[in-house]
């Protein structure tokens, strides 16, 4: 049997001078997920994102190579009266599977929301994407059984004038 050695890697918070390395792991990520690949899509969305303050990316590098990331998205809970955030993405390069890259990123998630007092931390992953599911079950993650997620597309114009309309005629 060979011995499998795993280098070590470190995981910190990334900032605006790490988006060019950013770039390939989102850029890859969003491919995961069937998009086309468009890098100057990618760089503008995450530079927006830094300069905006409106997200929070940790990044795994080893050997001075990005491996991962995670990315965080600030929300609020109005029951809870309290902050959340939501793990939007996480991705780690393929030959860097499997040596607890993700796991690691997942922790520095939990680290920087409880370093907040955020009372939790939300993600959603494809049905088909079982193995992240596996991942998320052995880091202490469970699966929402109260509440269905629906979405709906922005702009949906002629929906939204029929429930203007039907609204109207309810309220005369």
């Amino acid at each position: 049997m060979r011995e499998v050695v795993m280098k070590p890697f470190a995981v910190r918070q990334a900032t605006l001078s790490d988006l060019d390395v950013l770039i390939p792991l989102f850029d890859g990520y969003r491919q995961f997920y069937g998009k086309p690949s468009d890098p100057n899509a990618a760089k503008s969305f995450l530079r927006d994102r830094f300069e905006h303050g409106e997200s929070v990316l940790f990044l795994a590098e080893q050997d001075n190579r990005a491996t991962g990331f995670v990315q965080l998205y600030p929300s609020f809970s109005s029951v809870s009266l309290a902050r959340t955030y939501i793990l939007n993405d996480l991705f780690v390069d393929a030959g860097f599977r499997r040596q607890g890259v993700a796991g690691r990123l997942i922790a520095a998630a939990v680290e920087y929301a409880a370093a907040l007092d955020a009372v939790r931390l939300t993600l959603s992953t494809a049905v088909i994407n079982t193995e992240a599911q596996g991942l998320y079950r052995t880091t202490g993650w469970t699966r929402d059984e109260q509440f269905y997620v629906y979405h709906f597309p922005i702009p949906a114009i002629e929906p939204l004038n029929y429930y203007c309309s039907f609204d109207a005629v309810i309220n005369h």
